[in-house]
Formats: C-alpha cells, sequence, structure tokens
C-alpha cells in the first residue's frame, strides 16, 4: 500500500513513525517532510500549502491512501481534492474545516447547539472593536478569525495590550485576511486540556488527554507559540470529567457539524478549560495538534493506519484505538528568539537515548547530508515511561544529549502537572 503524508513538521514525523509499524506499507511519502524524517519516509518537495502539486504527485505515484496533517492545506480543501481523484483521505473536507478556519464559525455552531464556550462577541469594523475593549471586562481575548499558525490569539490584560491587539489584526493586517474579522471573548480561568479524537462523523473516539504548553517560557511567560512542549495525561482531566465532555462537548460538537451538512472525519481537537462552571470549548481545531501528537501518539498500543481507514470508511466503532496506561513528556527544543526573530542554519547534534524518541520539525539535510536548522521549533524530544515523574526527568535526561548553537527550551515542563500528582 503507498501512502501519503501531507506536512513537514514534527507532527509530522510522529504520525510517519507511527505509520511505518504498519507492514502492509509499502512505500511511504511525507510532502515536503524535511531532513529529520528523511530518515523514516521518502521526502517529497511539494509545500504543503501546494493542491495542484500534491494532487499531481498524488495521481502520477498512485497513491493509495493520503494523511493530511496540516491546517492550512485542510482548509484550502485538499481532501477534497484528493478524493476528487478517487484517493481515500484521512482529514476533514473544507466545510468540516472550517471549525478551525473560521473562529466564528466555531463560536456560532456552538452558541447555536448549545455547546458550552466563553460568551463572546464578533467585530468586523476596528472601530466598533476599539470602542468595545475600552469598556470591556479584562482580561479579555483577542481572537483572529482566521488561521495564524497558532499565534492569532492574545490574552490582553489592560486596555493599552487589547488596543494594540485590535489594531494589529484589524488595521495593520499582522495576520493578513486571517485578521480582518475578529472575536473578542470572555476570558475563562481554570486547568487547560488538550483531548484529540478520532471521529469518522458519528463515532467519537478521545486519545489520551494532554496538557499543551504555549507560552514561550518558563512560568507560562512570554508570547504565545505553537506550542513548547507537552505532557500526557493530563492529570486534571478525571473519568468524570471526560465523561461530561462526552456528552456535553464531544457528541455534540460531532452530531452538530453533521447537522450543518458538514459531517467531520478526521482528528477533531478539543481545547478546553476547565471552568468552576465545567469543562468549555477554548478552541477547536481541525487536525493532530502539535506538539501533542509527540506524546499522544507513542502511547498508541494498536495500528495508527487500521483506525485511519476506519474513519474514512465509517467503521471507527468497530476499530478503536487502544492506550498505553503510560506517561509522555515532549520538551521542544527551539531556536533563540522564537516565536519572534532568530537564525538558522546551525548543525543538530542528536543521541539515541533510552526510553525516548526525537520527532524533527525545524530542520533540512545540506547538500554534504548534514542537518541543520531551519525552522523555529527545531526537535522535539519526547519520553515514555510509568510515571509522569519519569517521563519528564528522562525527557529532559535526553535533551541535554541533543541541540544545536542556539537552542532554547522550557525547563518547566510537566511542572504543573506535577502538583498535580503530588
Amino acid at each position: 500500500m503507498k501512502v501519503m503524508v501531507v506536512g513537514g513538521g514534527g507532527r509530522e514525523h510522529a504520525i510517519v513513525k507511527s505509520l511505518k509499524k504498519n507492514a502492509g506499507i509499502t512505500e511511504l511519502y511525507c510532502l515536503p517532510g524535511n531532513g529529520g524524517i528523511a530518515a523514516d519516509a521518502v521526502c517529497v518537495p511539494i509545500g504543503a500549502k501546494d493542491t495542484d502539486g500534491i494532487v499531481r504527485f498524488a495521481v502520477e505515484n498512485g497513491i493509495d491512501y493520503a494523511v493530511v496533517a496540516p491546517d492550512d492545506p485542510l482548509v484550502l480543501g485538499t481532501v477534497d481534492r484528493l478524493n476528487a481523484e478517487g484517493i481515500p483521505c484521512f482529514g476533514p473536507t473544507a466545510a468540516a474545516a472550517r471549525i478551525e478556519g473560521s473562529k466564528i464559525f466555531a463560536k456560532q455552531l456552538m452558541k447555536k447547539y448549545g455547546i458550552p464556550t466563553a460568551e463572546f462577541r464578533v467585530f468586523t469594523d476596528p472601530g466598533d472593536a476599539l470602542e468595545y475593549v475600552a469598556t470591556c471586562p479584562l482580561p479579555t481575548v483577542i481572537k483572529a478569525d482566521g488561521l495564524a499558525l497558532g499565534k492569532g490569539v492574545i490574552i490582553a490584560k489592560t486596555r493599552g495590550e487589547a488596543e494594540t491587539a485590535v489594531r494589529e489584526m484589524m488595521i495593520s493586517g499582522r495576520f493578513g485576511d486571517s485578521g480582518r474579522q475578529i472575536l473578542i471573548e470572555q476570558c475563562l480561568t481554570g486547568p487547560e486540556v488538550s483531548v484529540l479524537a478520532f471521529t469518522d462523523g458519528v463515532t467519537v473516539c478521545p486519545m489520551i488527554s494532554s496538557m499543551d504548553h504555549k507560552r514561550a517560557h518558563d512560568g507560562n511567560e512570554g508570547p504565545n507559540t505553537g506550542g513548547m512542549g507537552t505532557v500526557a495525561p493530563n492529570p486534571y482531566y478525571t473519568d468524570s470529567v471526560a465523561d461530561e465532555c462526552m456528552k456535553t462537548i464531544f457528541l455534540p460538537t460531532v452530531r452538530a457539524m453533521a447537522a450543518e451538512g458538514c459531517p467531520f472525519k478526521g482528528c477533531l481537537y478539543f481545547g478546553l478549560m476547565l471552568t468552576t462552571d465545567g469543562p468549555k470549548v477554548i478552541e477547536y481545531n481541525c487536525r493532530f495538534g502539535d506538539p501533542e501528537t509527540q506524546v499522544v501518539l507513542p502511547l498508541l498500543e494498536n495500528d495508527l493506519l487500521t483506525i485511519m481507514l476506519a474513519v474514512t470508511d465509517g467503521t471507527l466503532d468497530a476499530n478503536r484505538p487502544v492506550f498505553s496506561d503510560k506517561h509522555a513528556c515532549c520538551v521542544i527544543e527551539a531556536s533563540d528568539g522564537y516565536p519572534g526573530k532568530y537564525a538558522s542554519g546551525f548543525p543538530v547534534k542528536s543521541e539515541p537515548y533510552p526510553g525516548t524518541e526525537i520527532f524533527y520539525a525545524g530542520v533540512k539535510l545540506t547538500d554534504s547530508g548534514e542537518l541543520v536548522t531551519s525552522g523555529g521549533r527545531v526537535l522535539g524530544i519526547t519520553a515514555v515511561a510509568d510515571s509522569l515523574a519519569e517521563a519528564v526527568k528522562t525527557a529532559y535526561a535526553a535533551t541535554g544529549k541533543t541541540g544545536f548553537e542556539n537552542a532554547y527550551y522550557r525547563k518547566d515542563i510537566g511542572a504543573e502537572a506535577l502538583k498535580a500528582v503530588r
């Protein structure tokens, strides 16, 4: 079976490594992949947003199944285009991917179907938005409507921060068309939980919960990033919370999408806040999270491809995922300066370490075959162990064996979770 994975980051490397365990895959491609993924799949230099190139490659090379992993190609309709050529895919259609591609669509869906989330207002005029933030309760959350590489969310603690966020999104065009419309919503408080779920449009199978660390610096300080590390499972996500989420959030969301004529098939990401009023949705993503995937898939015990095919075929109820009862921790090594400006091109040193895996993100191979940095987030070092404390300890021990000249990583990944289990 010829399988193609679209994308080129640490998430895609985790997916490739998991798929590679299936002996029925005769050829495994990654478009565009990266210099680290090249050790596990054939990397093809076609960008994830080059829909025409992706479809052409799939047709010309007789691809049997495609996994479209990142948000951009999903929102652009890559799954629709591949399906039109008779190539089955893991991932939602463009209509279903709106659940991430438009935060306004997602919030209005939740409001219509009674799915718990923060109170919100939609703004299309910057003057109206500036007038609102001059008097609204603080802190407040300001979100660009469209995709913004995980950075289109500002938690404004002061009037000045709120006004700056509105101006940057709506007037200065910091996020392009994504910020032409914005949401301003109530700031929820409580433990955050990430839950990825397989769904075939009817059945919902949540994966192991996780805790992301979005801020760039220790103590949850600094700007938002795509994620600086994760642990799984999340100790705040108890069995009773999971049951409540299934009843009030997961199933209602999937049923709402079907009722709207855009059934969701693929991986649906639920970003949750466990408030004193119960769990509420912060955001949806239409795909595997990054770096949540790097701690969730290493805990998957049965075959990923079989599950993905079941999602596509509508037979997920008979092919449910099974997860280990172990714990995982992923520490991201990033280029110093990320998510702002940073230098790249530094040689990467990585050594195997017992109980860990390295997932490569912002790396490339030079003409001489040397692996060098080429992005903001460079490496994800994941450890799996019997306890969370051991997973965290092992991940950091392995991180000390890897690196590059301007490497930066948070020193407190898992610290908050460990407080909850002591």
